[in-house]
C-alpha cells in the first residue's frame, strides 16, 4: 500500500481544481476502491502517514476517512486502523415465491447459518393476541436470530407464532418453516409489507454496517391453508445486500371492469 500511497495521494494538493480537500481525498479514494487499486480488507495509511504524503492537514484526513466510513466505503477497527470494507454480492430475491431464508440462500449455493440471539416460549403481548388470533390463556414462541450467508450478516429475523404450532422451539434448526412442516403448520400464503430503514444502534452492530445506513423493515404475516395466521415476523435486512424483485402483469379487461364496478 506504501507505494500506492504516493500515487494517489503525492498531487492531491495540485490536482483540487477548487473543491474542498477532503472532498478531493474522499474522491481519490473512492477512485482507488473503485478501480481496484485498493481491494477489500486493505489497509489505509495512518491519518499522520496520509497527511504527511498529501500536504494536507490531519483534520482534513479525518473528515474524509470519517465520510467514507459513514457511506461503508471504508470501516474501522478499533486498534487496528482503517481497512477498505468487503464487498457484498447483493440477492435477488422475489416476492412471488414464500420461502425460507434457509431454502433461498441453499438454491444460491450459499453457505447458511444462525446466529440466536433470543428464542423461548412467553405469555402473548397485546399485538401478538391480536395479529395470531389468541386468547391471553395462551402462550406464544418469540425467536430473535442474525442470518448469516457466507459470512456476511445478512438480516435480523424476529419472530412469533402460537406455542400450540411448535412448543419446543429448541426444535428450529436452520429453518422455521422446515419445523413447521415436521409439526404440520407449514404456511401456504403470506403478505408482506417492505418500508425503508436507517440501521442504528445493535441492528447495525449485528449486520457489521455503519449506523444510519439504509435498512428494510419487512413484516410479514403467515397463513395456513384453512386461513388461520401462524407466524408474525419482523426482519431488519442490509439494504446494500438485498434487491426485492416482483413480477407485475397487466390487468384483463374483465379485470378492468370489476374495478372500476
Amino acid at each position: 500500500m506504501a507505494d500506492a500511497a504516493e500515487t494517489l495521494f503525492a498531487d492531491l494538493k495540485r490536482n483540487a481544481r477548487g473543491q474542498p480537500l477532503y472532498l478531493r481525498l474522499r474522491r481519490v479514494i473512492e477512485d482507488a476502491v473503485d478501480g481496484g487499486l485498493l481491494g477489500p480488507g486493505d489497509a489505509l495509511p495512518s491519518e499522520r502517514d496520509i497527511a504527511l504524503q498529501a500536504d494536507i492537514s490531519r483534520v482534513t484526513v479525518r473528515k474524509a476517512v470519517s465520510d467514507l466510513v459513514k457511506s461503508g466505503v471504508l470501516v474501522q477497527r478499533h486498534g487496528s486502523g482503517t481497512f477498505v470494507a468487503p464487498r457484498v454480492e447483493r440477492v435477488e430475491q422475489s416476492l412471488s415465491r414464500l420461502t425460507s431464508f434457509t431454502e433461498d440462500m441453499a438454491r444460491r449455493g450459499k453457505t447458511v447459518r444462525s446466529q440466536w440471539l433470543d428464542r423461548g416460549v412467553f405469555a402473548p403481548s397485546p399485538d401478538e393476541m391480536m395479529v395470531l388470533g389468541l386468547s391471553a390463556k395462551e402462550l406464544v414462541v418469540r425467536m430473535a436470530r442474525l442470518r448469516i450467508a457466507d459470512g456476511t450478516p445478512l438480516a435480523i429475523e424476529r419472530a412469533c407464532l402460537s406455542a400450540s404450532m411448535l412448543p419446543d422451539p429448541e426444535r428450529i434448526g436452520s429453518s422455521l418453516y422446515a419445523a413447521l412442516e415436521e409439526t404440520g403448520y407449514r404456511p401456504v400464503r403470506a403478505v408482506q409489507r417492505i418500508s425503508a430503514a436507517n440501521l442504528t444502534g445493535q441492528d447495525a452492530e449485528l449486520l457489521e454496517v455503519p449506523p444510519g445506513s439504509a435498512g428494510l423493515r419487512i413484516e410479514r404475516i403467515s397463513y395456513l391453508a384453512s386461513g388461520r395466521v401462524v407466524e408474525f415476523t419482523r426482519s431488519i435486512y442490509r439494504g446494500d445486500a438485498y434487491d426485492f424483485v416482483a413480477e407485475l402483469r397487466l390487468s384483463g379487461p374483465a379485470e378492468n371492469d370489476g374495478a372500476s364496478a
